[in-house]
């Protein structure tokens, strides 16, 4: 575990208490406080070129700087230090002096107080005229006008004839759109008002993008489309078997997703009548698997033992490399991963929920084909995934498919009949993943189904007002008949109890790490878009998730996307997602001795006065 260090902060001039923190060797001064919800005056996000985070070290020792030199040499005798340069190695208390402008701000992912302030900016500049006396490059001339804003900038070559044509006209005024440390574009006149970036969530089954005005800290457009990976499988571990087919089968499966990130790209773009060109930045988000495909990364070390991923880091590219169709030299940054099945979705669902940064104890889960599980607080946090099988998205149930017109998504039978919630209104047709789970705790909470997951005979449910809708299929298959020609059978529960059993089992590992029960649960968030539709009495009612009271089991939607867009609308957030691995442990469940004895257990069903209340 990572060797985690005091930090007190003393914010001067304002009506505070001493904040608090403990963050990892290595950390800086400057993030860990954004980390425990002080913000440091800064405007080059933290590289060390503006000069304007400088804190007074009171207690503790940070080595002095080159980029403390330059701004602070007359104040370095007096404890002060730039805090993006200050590595926190020992405990410190530090003196923060008070913001001189009060930044944006609003509430994001769950509940979450963010501070607008997108990786990308815009400037405009005013350029002095070409001169015999003044040498310059108007490049140049660019690099120390934006040095005058605090930023120090590289640059592609290719932006060098984009540059040239502008300045021709020798403009006296442009604008410079800066990616991080990177110029890249500069336009005449003033054109601030345009600059808007994307955030995608790339899901195994769904992939949403939502497109941002930066300038306003708004959201444009927002949809969602089928991976166009589909056709090759229908679950990560289908994928990546295809992709162990070669190159070519890899390059059909790279080619796919980009074909679906550019067709969302075109409709947000449609929808908000943006232009393609004015989009300079995308945050993505996805599982280790659909991150290292989209790179055209072969997958295949994930699939087998020791299950290492060629890379879990952060990733900061042109948007162009991976074909992703927006500003010619836009960036694209990939969030990192906890581990090769817990990957850059879940860090933006900690990322949006704040669990691992609160006080409170809290239990994530993210069900899906492989349910992810974060558990912990401020204090320690630990991440897993249980490979629960495509049950919970309708795959391999008789009468299962995905949330669309005719699923059933909700199920009521505790008044002697049959109550449904159909998907659009219509003739059920089927059953999703929040129907199965429904329909099964159903049956277990009217003493239809037992502890063991078995479903009664119709002799056996004699007298039992619902007795007739056990019906018997080929080869004597129990069934429980929701609607014409929509069954739920044993076989069905069977593949729902395996799902359970190892998404409960993960939560018990993960639980038994930080020495926790039930009781000591302040709250269970179910997340992702399944996750907003689980009834909560029936995730109880299952022991898909511990007996807590239900008032503290909240579903929180897709806490990947709002995670993600949260980075991509504040460079401080980001950089707090690019650290929660050194937060976040990681536990590889096939590495659990007793994992199948786990397993086996937490098949069954909790006993109905457990889970009552």
């Amino acid at each position: 575990m990572t060797h985690k260090v005091q930090v007190t902060y003393l914010p001067v001039g304002e009506a505070r208490e001493p904040v608090m923190t403990r963050v990892p060797e290595g950390t800086t001064l400057f993030h860990a406080a954004h980390w425990a919800g002080l913000p440091i005056d800064s405007t080059c996000g933290g590289r060390g070129t503006c000069g304007k985070c400088g804190v007074r070290v009171a207690v503790g020792h940070a080595a002095r700087t080159l980029a403390d030199y330059r701004h602070l040499s007359e104040r370095l005798d007096e404890g002060w230090r730039l805090s993006c340069q200050a590595v926190v190695a020992e405990e410190m208390t530090v003196e923060v002096p008070r913001l001189l402008h009060p930044p944006r701000a609003a509430t994001m992912g769950v509940g979450r107080f963010v501070l607008l302030e997108p990786n990308v900016q815009k400037l405009m500049l005013e350029l002095p005229a070409p001169s015999v006396d003044d040498h310059r490059s108007r490049l140049q001339h660019v690099r120390d006008a934006l040095v005058e804003e605090g930023l120090e900038v590289t640059h592609d070559a290719d932006l060098l004839p984009r540059l040239a044509e502008v300045l021709s006209e020798d403009a006296p005024t442009v604008t410079a759109t800066v990616v991080g440390d990177r110029l890249v574009d500069v336009e005449p006149g003033d054109t601030r008002e345009r600059m808007f970036g994307v955030s995608f969530d790339l899901g195994t089954t769904t992939v949403v993008a939502t497109l941002v005005d930066l300038r306003a800290g708004a959201v444009s457009a927002v949809t969602s489309t089928i991976n166009h990976q589909a056709p090759y499988g229908a679950d990560v571990i289908a994928r990546m078997g295809h992709a162990m087919g070669g190159p070519d089968e890899r390059e059909q499966l790279r080619s796919a997703v980009v074909e679906t990130l550019n067709g969302l790209l075109d409709d947000v773009c449609a929808s908000a009548s943006v232009a393609r060109e004015d989009i300079y930045e995308a945050v993505l988000v996805g599982n280790a698997t659909m991150l290292h495909l989209l790179l055209g990364v072969d997958p295949t070390s994930i699939a087998l033992s020791p299950f290492v991923a060629t890379f879990v880091d952060p990733q900061d590219l042109r948007a162009s490399t991976a074909g992703l169709a927006i500003h010619p030299r836009g960036r694209l940054t990939l969030l990192p991963s906890f581990g090769a099945y817990v990957g850059a979705d879940i860090v933006a669902d900690v990322l949006a929920t704040g669990v691992a940064r609160d006080p409170e104890r809290r239990l994530l889960v993210d069900v899906g084909t492989n349910g992810e599980i974060v558990c912990g607080s401020e204090a320690r946090s630990v991440a897993t995934a249980a490979p629960a099988g495509p049950a919970f998205e309708g795959g391999q149930v008789r009468c299962g498919m995905r949330a669309t017109a005719g699923a059933i998504e909700g199920v009521d039978l505790e008044h002697g009949d049959v109550r449904l919630e159909v998907i659009g209104d219509v003739a059920p047709v089927g059953m999703c993943g929040s129907g199965l789970i429904d329909a099964v705790a159903q049956l277990r909470a009217v003493d239809l189904v037992d502890e063991t997951g078995a479903l009664l005979s119709r002799d056996d449910a004699a007298g039992h007002p619902l007795a007739e809708r056990i019906v018997e299929l080929e080869g004597g298959l129990k069934a429980f008949e929701l609607a014409p020609g929509v069954v739920l059978t044993q076989l069905d529960i069977r593949e729902l109890q395996s799902a359970k059993g190892a998404i409960a089992t993960g939560i018990e590992v993960a639980m038994d790490t930080l020495g926790w029960t039930a009781v000591d649960l302040d709250e269970v968030l179910l997340a992702g878009s399944f996750g907003s539709y689980i009834n909560p009495q029936s995730a109880r009612l299952l022991g898909l998730v511990p007996p807590v009271p239900v008032e503290r089991i909240k579903a929180v939607g897709n806490t990947a996307s709002e995670g993600a867009k949260m980075a991509l609308m504040s460079f401080r957030e980001r950089e707090v997602a690019f650290e929660l691995p050194s937060f976040v442990e990681y536990l590889e469940l096939s590495a659990q001795e007793d994992f199948n004895d786990r397993f086996i257990r937490n098949l069954r069903f909790p006993a109905l006065e457990m889970v009552a209340s």
